[in-house]
């Protein structure tokens, strides 16, 4: 341990998992709340990690794609007591809210349909477009820093929004972009000394973790009937490799591929599965698993949405698991060299545009009934018909909006409303 680290703590085991359990229970409010979170505990009360290395850890589980709380959550295990430790912390941090997912899809899939429920779930897709927005907001703030970035950002929106462009491809287009400025404006050569570290042991956690990935995904492709959860399995694991940016950036690819392409939900569904998990414990991010019950559930009933939800947290969260016992060891090396940096800067500048597409592409299938796909030539847009806008949701959201970013309201209490709300709107002032 090192001469800044002498005074902190070291817990017990079980001291830890009571700790792991408690933040698990209480991670409400997205990362942002679940980071000031872990650091009230684990940094200021228990005293278990410093300031320095809980940011050290912020800012590299920032730049890998998955969910960053999470990923500082297993860190922090790893740092105390190894893998098992970070196992622990880890899977504390997701369970909880998977389990309350798991019953609310349920819930959902049966009962949605019901006047009561689809009023709710109005209200509730007003407020999640403002929690899209409030999270693009807070995400350009600190992605968009020097003019290089807005361009990437406008790109990478002008790709995806008008041209269709692969989501995979516009980070890794900005990826070489930022390693390439970065190349150029860096002098110097920068510091390799930190690949030393490559040890055997670092190449035996990587092909581990390969192996735990993907055999289950290869047993099901040569066991299973239900092609359904083969197709859930690659789809998500590829998910779980091009998502940086956290949930959000996750439904910028995810919510155009599972409703257009795969047909697995509709719009509407998405953003339903996206108000749950607003509402529940643990990362946003387990709005995949709600969409892995519901395709599944569609093709076989309540047993295969299960298996199609546990398949779909396996290729979502075992690679998060991947990549912190991977690159931990690495964290001072990283955080030091300004090419690989500015290569994962400019994928956060990127991943802004993305969520701007993202934002519209909800606005419109909320507040219209109808939104036509037009393609002429290269240009591949949505549009909406104008003779179909919902006046309710607008004005909803508009509220919304002004109690998120004028008056400071937390995300709880917005949801609550909106969901009140839509129960008054959708009996009182239904459509003609």
């Amino acid at each position: 341990m090192s001469a800044n680290n002498e005074s902190l703590a070291i817990p017990t085991l079980y001291e830890a998992f009571i700790v792991w359990a408690k933040i698990g229970l209480l991670s409400f409010g997205g990362p942002a709340g679940q980071i000031a979170l872990m650091h009230r505990m684990v940094v200021d009360e228990k005293n278990w990690l410093s300031e320095k290395d809980y940011l050290n850890a912020l800012s590299f589980c920032m730049l890998l794609p998955g969910p960053e709380a999470m990923q500082l959550a297993t860190y922090a295990g790893w740092r105390l007591h190894g893998v098992r430790g970070g196992l622990i912390a880890g899977l504390l941090f997701v369970i909880p809210g998977a389990l309350v997912i798991l019953i609310l899809a349920s819930i959902y899939s049966l009962y949605g349909d019901v006047p009561l429920m689809n009023a709710i779930f109005l209200g509730v897709k007003a407020a999640v477009i403002v929690v899209v927005i409030e999270a693009l907001l807070r995400v350009a703030k600190k992605a968009l820093l020097e003019p290089l970035h807005w361009l990437i950002a406008a790109c990478a929106f002008t790709a995806i929004f008008l041209f269709n462009t692969p989501y995979p491809l516009i980070i890794l287009t900005a990826a070489i972009v930022g390693y390439w400025h970065s190349r150029n404006a860096s002098s110097g050569q920068v510091n390799t000394s930190g690949l030393a570290k490559l040890t055997p042991v670092t190449l035996s956690t990587v092909a581990i973790g390969l192996v735990i990935w993907f055999a289950p995904l290869l047993l099901l492709s040569a066991l299973t009937e239900h092609k359904i959860l083969v197709d859930i399995g690659w789809f998500f694991s590829k998910l779980a490799v091009v998502t940086f940016g956290g949930a959000y950036a996750v439904l910028a690819y995810l919510g155009q591929d599972v409703v257009t392409q795969f047909g697995w939900l509709t719009t509407g569904e998405m953003m339903d599965g996206l108000g749950l998990a607003e509402t529940t414990p643990g990362p946003l991010i387990l709005v995949t698993e709600f969409v892995g019950f519901i395709a599944a559930f569609r093709e076989g009933g309540f047993w295969l949405g299960c298996a199609g939800a546990a398949v779909t947290l396996w290729v979502t969260f075992i690679p998060c698991f991947v990549w912190i016992f991977t690159g931990a060891p690495y964290i001072d090396w990283l955080s030091k060299n300004p090419r690989l940096r500015g290569a994962l800067t400019a994928i956060t500048a990127a991943v802004v545009g993305v969520i701007l597409n993202l934002s519209i592409w909800f606005a419109m299938h909320v507040f219209f009934s109808s939104v036509e796909h037009h393609q002429n030539g290269v240009l591949n847009t949505w549009l909406p018909d104008w003779a179909t806008l919902d006046w309710r949701v607008a004005v909803l959201t508009a509220v919304c909006a002004v109690l998120a970013l004028g008056y400071n309201w937390g995300i709880g209490k917005i949801l609550l409303l909106a969901a009140v709300a839509g129960i008054g709107i959708q009996f009182l002032l239904p459509l003609s």
